[in-house]
């Protein structure tokens, strides 16, 4: 392996990047499930509420980073639930649009401590936060300015 320093699994960002996903997204399941919420679920529910109003499933899954395969089933469970309703857009037939629900409201004021309680976890101050997220978002979007980018 020594003819290759470069694939040694410590030189690795993907490693310590999807191991710090994971651990994130279930330690936000763990304070999530104090309210019947997963954390797709949670997700969605942030896009919706910092919405003026409805947004398309489309929409939605744009700002969430999912496609509709991924929302349909999500979003059919949420209204199940009854946390969100989904509607044909009058204007569009073709789109269908996602609204939240008297109780999916209600529900933001019982998850307004999980951002706090999740900080407090990671051992990091405020503006590590703030500076890992700029990154991660400056990742994310050359990564999906490249997906869009014909391979070489």
């Amino acid at each position: 392996m020594d003819d290759f320093p470069q694939l040694a699994l410590d030189q690795q960002i993907c490693l310590p990047l999807y191991a710090a996903s994971r651990a994130v997204t279930r330690r936000y399941a763990q304070l999530l499930d104090e309210v019947g919420l997963t954390y797709p679920q949670y997700l969605s529910l942030l896009a919706l509420w910092e919405a003026d109003g409805p947004l398309s499933v489309g929409d939605l899954g744009v700002r969430l980073h999912l496609d509709s395969g991924t929302l349909t089933p999500l979003l059919k469970r949420m209204e199940s639930a009854g946390l969100v309703t989904r509607a044909r857009d009058r204007l569009d037939e073709r789109r269908v649009l996602v609204s939240v629900t008297d109780q999916g409201r209600e529900l933001r004021a019982r998850v307004g401590d999980v951002p706090a309680r999740l900080v407090e976890g990671m051992g990091m101050t405020e503006a590590d936060g703030r500076t890992l997220r700029r990154l991660l978002e400056r990742l994310l979007t050359q990564l999906e300015r490249d997906r869009t980018v014909s391979p070489r």
